[in-house]
């Protein structure tokens, strides 16, 4: 079975072509900047040959002509995979949030409706997807399309840790709760740890990126992940506020603000940019704090703290910790961070090997032997997660 993901951001394009059941990538390609008419970027790479296409200056003003080029290279006489684009069966989605429905759906218009519905509550990631769907749709309509929300993962949080503590009738007329987000990610956490150390039991999964968030995960299942309702909670992000006090936007707004300049200023001045004053690339501001910026240091050390703050509520809620993981961005290439939040945990028993710490290894055990948690460093991989999910619900 031929299964397409399609992961859309605000302007930018992944695809992966995959095999199914045997997990093979035939294809991916990478379309940036969608959006320009001079400057967009394209990468294609047929995995079965090693051919690797790219192309700039191009013009590519919306999703359909990201898509179509995509398309064409699958079907190209010489780089592509396809004879015909009836041979893909399904399209899989890494899409965000749906009212009402929050695991593995065919993209019907009640889903969509309900990705609509939520707009507000994740604006800069349903919006492109939408329109990428539809075109999809368009394009393709003999295809089923399947969104693997990233919620999906998250659906055997209890009650008990995905409840706010507002009014009951809240939750019952608006949905307001902790959704859980990233879990085509954590959910690989998972996978990979099952077919690696034979379960995952008592995991602390973070995924830290320009987006971040932490899971506890037991049984192989999600228990608690940092984000909230939105994506704005949590450990905070490259430049999102994460963890607030509610109460900050009503006085906000009290001292002459707009609601507009309030929520810029938490989704796009905070976080390690808002701290820092120089980034909300972590690069960019380790360099700084290296080079005696107060703020930038800062910066590091708070986002450090936030992390094992939240690695330690789920050890507690576990009963005991016995994998760390990081993945993601950050997680897989900050070697320093790492170091930090191990640091923070070493009272536990947790010992670092530096040495692996430091390898260019991207997938690894950094931990010492004798450690009494064994920390992993696991490059993510949520287009595989997709595929599986969509295989699995096209085979139901």
């Amino acid at each position: 079975m031929k299964v397409l993901v399609c992961n859309v951001g605000s302007t930018s394009l992944k695809f992966k072509l995959y095999d199914m059941p045997a997990e093979h990538v035939q294809v991916q390609a990478y379309v940036e900047r969608v959006g320009s008419v001079d400057n967009a970027i394209y990468t294609y790479t047929n995995w079965e040959t090693g051919e690797v296409v790219k192309k700039d200056g191009l013009s590519v003003p919306s999703y359909t002509e990201g898509i179509q080029l995509f398309l064409e290279d699958l079907l190209h006489e010489t780089r592509g995979v396809l004879t015909d684009i009836a041979q893909i069966e399904a399209i899989g989605f890494k899409t965000v949030l749906s009212k009402g429905h929050y695991g593995v759906h065919e993209l019907t218009d009640e889903v969509l409706q309900g990705m609509n519905d939520y707009m507000a509550v994740a604006p800069a990631h349903n919006a492109p997807y939408l329109e990428a769907i539809y075109v999809f749709r368009e394009m393709l309509p003999q295809v089923k399309l399947i969104g693997s929300f990233e919620t999906a993962f998250h659906q055997t949080i209890p009650m008990s840790q995905s409840l706010y503590a507002i009014p009951y009738e809240w939750y019952e007329t608006y949905g307001i709760r902790r959704m859980g987000y990233h879990g085509a990610s954590h959910g690989h956490v998972a996978a990979t740890l099952e077919a690696r150390e034979g379960a995952a039991d008592k995991v602390v999964s973070c995924h830290l990126g320009g987006s971040c968030s932490i899971t506890a995960i037991d049984g192989g299942k999600s228990l608690n992940n940092s984000f909230g309702f939105s994506l704005q909670a949590g450990v905070f992000h490259n430049s999102r506020v994460g963890d607030m006090d509610a109460y900050i936007i009503p006085y906000l707004l009290k001292q002459g603000m707009t609601i507009d300049e309030i929520t810029y200023g938490l989704e796009k001045n905070g976080g390690l940019k808002g701290i820092s004053g120089v980034s909300n690339d972590l690069r960019l501001v380790e360099e700084a704090a290296h080079a005696g910026n107060a703020r930038a240091a800062l910066a590091v050390q708070m986002f450090i703290e936030s992390i094992a703050s939240y690695v330690g509520s789920y050890m507690v809620q576990m009963g005991g910790l016995k994998h760390l993981v990081f993945t993601g961005g950050i997680g897989e290439n900050s070697e320093s961070v790492r170091r930090g939040v191990c640091e923070k945990l070493a009272f536990m028993g947790l010992k670092l090997d530096e040495e692996k710490n430091q390898s260019k290894d991207k997938d690894k055990v950094i931990s010492a032997d004798d450690s009494a948690v064994k920390v992993h460093v696991i490059p993510a991989n949520e287009e595989l997660g997709i595929a599986r999910n969509v295989y699995r619900e096209c085979n139901q």
